[in-house]
């Protein structure tokens, strides 16, 4: 196999002394038995997505490992230190369950620390929004957490926090990735400072606890904590260090927690994928759900920054919430408790994503609040709080399972989120209802929207330039017509226009560039076709709605969206 010379001339660079014989001898192993491996694991450098740099673990450039990313580190360090002169820079890290975390977490905080900075390391492992808080909590100018969410076993990953909690968002992320590209491996500073390396944990973690309690509770009583009878789930995560703590202390006292799955373990060998997202992963909670007559399950990721919900239907069996049902339901809640309160003024505002439901709009605009959308990704709902701080941040979510409870938090929280939903959930049966009844009830007063996501997974070089070309066809051959509705408008986050196509005219998006097409029907349809920022996939969405009148029309509206879903996918030929 012809292996082209800019693969070879970055291998070049990995065979000189500055790498350590281990890493020297698995690539010149690759070099004979496996050059295709040899390929990818050298023809780009690991990039900074949506949920910042995550690849699998291994030698190269396009890997994670020591050296990619103590030079993402070496130049963080550079950044930082231009960044804010004369100061005592601090800066805190935590990692999750994966398989190296711990010892990656390790030189991360040994080159931060060889370069004059303050490093405060969590003693084990942490949830990822535990990190977000803590920055702000210990005065940090920044924060990194060593995870890969929900990826395969073989993934980490690496997310930078910047002091105000919140994920790196442009310019900066690109201004650091510059910074970075110039330096050579050979200038990563990898010998410790270990006076500069504090261990923290329990202050942290009671503090964190604390902040949650204060943030997700809602005068629920103390009889309806007791009658809620919950089901969770860590997914072999990192939650299990602090949501069983935080359910206890907030008064629920009824929690199942699945044992096969309470252990921490980056193989995550009870499910085929860690994700929540994914029904699968909660088949084992939802078991015992029906064992014990539980009310509602649970499940978060492995860094727990997203959760999955599941309740009893009105038929008593339990169903799983997708995320834009979840995140509308816990809005609501918030949005009603804000009202209750008399803490709407009209600068409050909610957040949401371009790809997530478009209920969201609507429940903004019925109880006067502004529904602020951004791109995917909850750096952008961290960069409005950030942005606007003369308007206060009441919650908000997006599609993929996510969810934020106030601003004490900077990224989206399953820690919080859980509780909320068990307030939610508490408070609903203790006045005869069921959290499921809640939604049902907004489907009338709001309009019943159903979504529904494909994912196309294509990858390695050529599912790259697959997703590409897939793209370059929505763009440059535009759809005119889907399921015999006529397309309305074509938003493109890339080139930063709307176009309305019956009448030709542009309008300028002002929102930042990104790789993201949306279409929007004549019967108020939207299908939003979106290339991954972490994983090797193209990721389309799907929404459609219907007014209904009351709760007993659920059923046919249900199946009159479905089947609308359907043909929609078909006309696009993606089934």
């Amino acid at each position: 196999m012809h292996i082209p010379q800019n693969i070879l001339d970055a291998v070049n660079i990995w065979l000189t002394p500055t790498f350590d014989n281990k890493t020297q001898d698995a690539i010149k192993e690759m070099m004979t038995s496996s050059p295709k491996e040899l390929e990818d694991s050298f023809y780009k450098n690991l990039e900074f997505g949506t949920g910042g740099m995550r690849g699998v673990m291994g030698v190269g450039t396009n890997r994670i490992n020591e050296y990619t990313l103590g030079k993402n580190t070496q130049g963080l360090s550079n950044y930082l230190h231009k960044s804010f002169p004369n100061q005592e820079i601090k800066v805190a890290i935590a990692y999750d369950c994966r398989h190296n975390s711990d010892t990656l977490a390790k030189v991360v905080a040994n080159v931060f620390s060889a370069n004059g900075i303050k490093v405060f390391l969590f003693s084990d492992m942490r949830p990822t929004p535990e990190l977000s808080f803590a920055v702000k909590h210990l005065g940090c100018k920044a924060g990194i957490v060593l995870t890969a969410s929900h990826n395969p076993p073989e993934y980490n990953g690496y997310k930078v926090y910047w002091e105000d909690g919140g994920q790196l968002v442009p310019p900066q992320d690109n201004e650091i990735i510059q910074v970075i590209d110039t330096l050579n491996y050979d200038q990563i500073k990898f010998e410790s400072n270990e006076n500069l390396i504090e261990y923290i944990d329990v202050k942290v973690d009671e503090a964190f606890i604390n902040s949650t309690i204060d943030n997700a509770s809602f005068n629920t009583s103390a009889t309806a904590k007791e009658n809620l009878k919950i089901v969770f789930t860590s997914l072999h995560g990192t939650s299990i260090k602090l949501i069983p703590d935080v359910l206890e202390k907030a008064g629920y006292k009824n929690v199942q927690i699945v044992p096969e799955q309470a252990i921490p373990d980056g193989n995550f060998p009870t499910v085929k994928s860690p994700n929540p997202e994914e029904p699968e992963a909660l088949t084992m909670a939802m078991a015992l759900a029906e064992k014990t007559n539980a009310d509602i399950v649970v499940g978060t990721d492995p860094d727990s920054d997203r959760l999955g919900v599941a309740v009893r239907n009105t038929q008593g069996k339990m169903v799983l919430l997708n995320g834009n049902q979840s995140m509308v339901v816990m809005t609501h809640f918030l949005l009603e408790q804000w009202k209750k309160q008399s803490k709407i003024t009209g600068t409050e505002f909610i957040g949401s994503t371009i790809v997530s439901t478009p209920m969201m709009l609507e429940l903004a605009s019925a109880y006067g609040v502004e529904c602020k959308v951004g791109l995917t990704g909850f750096k952008w709902i961290a960069k409005f709080i950030k942005d606007f701080p003369n308007q206060k941040f009441i919650g908000g979510g997006e599609e993929s399972f996510g969810f934020m409870v106030g601003d004490a938090v900077r990224d989206k929280d399953a820690v919080a989120a859980t509780l909320l939903v068990c307030e939610i959930a508490a408070q609903a049966k203790e006045k005869g209802s069921s959290l499921y009844q809640e939604l049902l009830k907004m489907y009338v007063d709001f309009g019943f929207y159903k979504e529904h996501l494909i994912s196309i997974t294509k990858k390695g070089i050529e599912g790259s330039n697959e997703i590409k070309q897939m793209m370059v066809n929505l763009r440059e051959n535009p759809l005119k017509e889907i399921n015999d509705e006529r397309v309305v408008f074509i938003e493109d986050y890339q080139n930063s226009t709307a176009k309305n196509l019956f009448t030709d005219e542009i309008e300028t998006l002002n929102i930042p560039k990104s790789n993201v097409l949306i279409y929007y029907l004549e019967d108020g349809s939207k299908i939003c076709a979106r290339p991954s920022g972490t994983e090797p996939k193209i990721k389309f969405y799907f929404s459609v709605n219907c007014a209904i009148q009351n709760v007993s029309e659920v059923t046919e509206a249900e199946n009159y969206l479905d089947n609308k879903i359907k043909n929609i996918i078909v006309s696009m030929n993606l089934n």
